[in-house]
């Protein structure tokens, strides 16, 4: 036992570490993984809020020289980040049940001469509240079974799979929810504890702001142990004292580095305006507490996902929060607040991938489960036969969930991403300029392969939506500096006509849509000679076809193979063979659907495009291409049956 107890807490997370690695994906997948990729490895500035501690040390572990692709070396952190976070969860646990005892007395901490006479009467209220003990073997079977349902919980375990700032803010919320209770059972004076818990709260939002989430939980465990006093609120002012250096100090890279124009400047923070949008992510303060229609889908979403996420160990967190009552109402108290404050933030947050937001929610429940775990424990009073049909039980449930949840969650074998993104820019001639905001797809892992890699650095990528951003001319400025010159006179009237937008002034609607289509005009029309210019078929698709953007008068646009060519004329447009191979997984998700879409849908254009020529063998070629590698794509009614005729 005592060895157990000695090393549990080690042998438990390396054996987490070890699954993590089995399930990690080995290069860029969707959204932000190739930006993020890229802004560590440079380093360069992320979107916002720019996330400086985790770029600073994702820089720093990416040129540990091994062996490996920078991206697969950064992965490996989000699975040691995430790991790590289960090592805290599990100290933070044991703290929790080692100290049971201080959740269920109650103390005060007004020392005014009134509640001094009132010290006796209140210190034997407390004391009636009869003190319970925690055998080991339930302590460790508690937070070991805690611990692998927060592992193996579905967003949680995803977030350990490729890059991504939530790896990092996982284990930064476990570290402050360390040091946060360490702190609250400190005596009344110290305030060594509470510096450390300023620090790692520093750390956090030096990394990513749902760290406010915390602070609820965080005023909870702190004003029913001080109070609302003098002292208290000094003591405050002493953490505040060392947060705000700390935090200033860490966001003090975003000037630094973008006063040195690297090729990802996203923001470019180089004065107190665009450090304050930056850090602030007011691009996408929109969607914060938009509606009260967009909190109720998020909540129904959140709501109908909570039982996948754990599966059936979501029944031991359910029966952890009765227990968690019964062991200690401040414990239950915190868990709860922290449960729900995180639930009611986040469903105001109106964005498709709101998931990591309930991430401390999740952190909560797995909380409740270790106390549903003790609970469970007491339930099976089976004599020498408790402990072997308690953790069994368990156990049961932790595999149900594993099995459950590694389908969805693994991406070892996800190439599809760096397969899209090189055959599409592979499909352009050198020097090419493609005009897409297939930013999930292809345009932030482009980011990666060109910046890190040096693939195809020749291709000019323009994320058709960043152009709505003042900041993004001075990074076309800086990367492609020919084309920011033949475009320079519409840009400048562009980033002026924006700038009122971006600081909530006073703008002329009609002049900043007619600038900013002047940009994707002369984009076109200024480069045709000289280079290819492709267009993404989202573009087509949802502006092209109702008329938002127009081609310069005389061009138009056939289908190649993953996008659309800008061609003068309506004459023939040869195409190369499709000989490109993508990697498609059988477990499929919304992103990976959507690629196969696009490559289908872009395969069907040109075998109809062929067909208006009478050209039907090349068509055939097309057709044969998605039978043979997109089996699942479903093709327009009789295409096939048309070319075989």
């Amino acid at each position: 036992m005592a060895k157990l107890n000695k090393f549990y807490h080690i042998i438990l997370p390396v054996i987490v570490f070890i699954i993590y690695l089995i399930t990690l994906a080995p290069s860029v997948v969707q959204i932000d993984s190739g930006e993020l990729t890229t802004v560590q490895a440079m380093p360069g500035i992320a979107h916002p809020t720019g996330y400086p501690l985790f770029t600073l040390t994702g820089y720093l572990f990416s040129h540990i020289p091994l062996p490996l692709s920078a991206v697969y070396k950064l992965n490996i952190l989000a699975a040691i980040w995430c790991t790590a976070a289960v090592f805290m969860f599990m100290l933070t646990a044991r703290l929790m049940l080692d100290n049971i005892n201080s959740f269920r007395k109650i103390k005060t901490a007004d020392n005014s001469k009134k509640t001094a006479k009132k010290k006796s009467r209140n210190e034997k209220e407390t004391v009636s509240i009869n003190s319970i003990e925690i055998p080991e073997i339930k302590k460790i079977a508690a937070v070991s079974a805690g611990a692998l349902i927060l592992a193996f919980s579905k967003t949680f375990w995803f977030q350990s799979t490729s890059v991504e700032v939530y790896s990092m803010q996982v284990f930064l919320f476990c570290l402050q929810l360390y040091f946060l209770i360490k702190a609250y059972l400190k005596k009344e004076e110290d305030l060594v504890s509470w510096i450390f818990f300023a620090l790692s709260l520093a750390a956090g939002f030096s990394n990513h702001m749902t760290t406010l989430l915390i602070l609820p939980g965080t005023a909870y465990l702190f004003f029913i142990k001080h109070g609302f006093n003098k002292k208290a609120f000094i003591k405050i002012g002493k953490m505040l004292a060392v947060f705000f250096p700390v935090l200033i100090l860490a966001y003090s890279y975003l000037p630094i580095r973008a006063g040195q124009n690297p090729a990802i400047n996203w923001g470019n923070p180089v004065n107190f305006e665009n450090i304050m949008r930056h850090i602030s992510g007011k691009q996408y303060q929109v969607w914060l507490f938009s509606s009260s229609a967009a909190a109720k889908k998020q909540l129904s979403y959140f709501l109908s996902n909570i039982f996948p996420e754990f599966n059936i160990s979501l029944f031991i967190c359910l029966f952890g929060i009765i227990s968690a009552f019964l062991l200690g109402k401040r414990l239950f108290a915190f868990l709860l607040i922290l449960f729900v404050s995180t639930v009611l933030y986040s469903i105001n947050y109106d964005i498709a991938d709101i998931d990591s937001y309930f991430l401390l929610a999740y952190i909560a429940l797995s909380f409740f489960a270790v106390a549903g775990v003790v609970k469970i424990f007491e339930v099976f009073k089976l004599k020498k036969h408790v402990y072997a049909v308690s953790s069994g039980i368990t156990i049961v449930f932790i595999l149900l969930q594993f099995y459950f949840n590694v389908e969805d969650v693994n991406q070892s074998g996800i190439f599809t991403f760096e397969d899209y993104t090189k055959s599409l820019i592979n499909s352009t001639p050198k020097n090419s300029v493609i005009l897409s905001y297939q930013w999930d797809y292809f345009v932030s892992p482009s980011y990666y392969f060109q910046n890190i890699e040096n693939f195809r650095k020749d291709a000019v990528i323009i994320d058709k939506e960043l152009l709505r951003r003042s900041w993004y001319y001075n990074q076309i400025k800086r990367n492609h500096p020919k084309i920011y010159n033949e475009i320079k006179a519409e840009a400048e009237t562009f980033v002026n006509a924006v700038q009122p937008f971006e600081n909530d002034e006073p703008y002329n609607a009609a002049v900043l849509e007619g600038s900013y289509q002047s940009v994707m005009t002369n984009l076109v029309k200024l480069n045709i000679d000289r280079r290819n210019v492709y267009i993404g078929p989202e573009i087509f698709e949802t502006e092209m076809q109702q008329g938002g953007f127009r081609l310069p008068e005389g061009y138009t646009i056939v289908p190649d193979l993953f996008l659309f060519k800008v061609v003068k004329g309506k004459g023939y447009v040869p195409a190369a063979n499709p000989n490109f191979t993508i990697r498609l997984p059988k477990k499929r998700n919304h992103y990976i659907n959507t690629i196969e879409n696009f490559i289908g849908s872009m395969l069907v254009r040109r075998a109809l495009y062929e067909m208006q020529f009478d050209k039907l063998d090349r068509a055939k070629v097309y057709i044969n291409k998605i039978k043979t590698d997109l089996p699942d794509y479903v093709m327009p009614l009789g295409l096939a049956d048309a070319i075989r005729r």
